[in-house]
């Protein structure tokens, strides 16, 4: 299920990027993130199932992790809000060097 939020707080830049997850109870799985705002973003996972409100951890590759909460669920994607908002520039980096359309593998890095 697509969900689009009218009053969502930035616009949502499509990207492809490499991502573990993490849940608070440890379960672990290679993702991607799709799409992304300084506030929060959309992430499938291989094979890792979230449920609203699980606490997770995001880690892009040479990046700390972003934590933050499952606030959606949708067939094989997740929404998740994060802790605390991204820095501008740290966000408008990762907006413009991942933009949608490029390729991304999900091995482990």
């Amino acid at each position: 299920m697509e969900r689009e939020f009218v009053n969502r707080r930035a616009e949502r830049k499509h990207v492809e990027m490499a991502a573990q997850c993490r849940t608070q109870s440890g379960l672990r799985d290679m993702g991607k993130i799709l799409d992304i705002t300084p506030e929060g973003c959309c992430v499938a996972t291989n094979s890792l199932f979230f449920k609203v409100g699980t606490r997770v951890m995001i880690r892009p590759p040479g990046m700390e992790g972003l934590s933050g909460v499952v606030r959606w669920i949708g067939p094989d994607k997740a929404g998740v809000e994060f802790d605390r908002p991204l820095y501008a520039p740290i966000f408008e980096h990762l907006a413009q060097s991942h933009a949608a359309g490029r390729p991304v593998s999900l091995s482990r890095y």
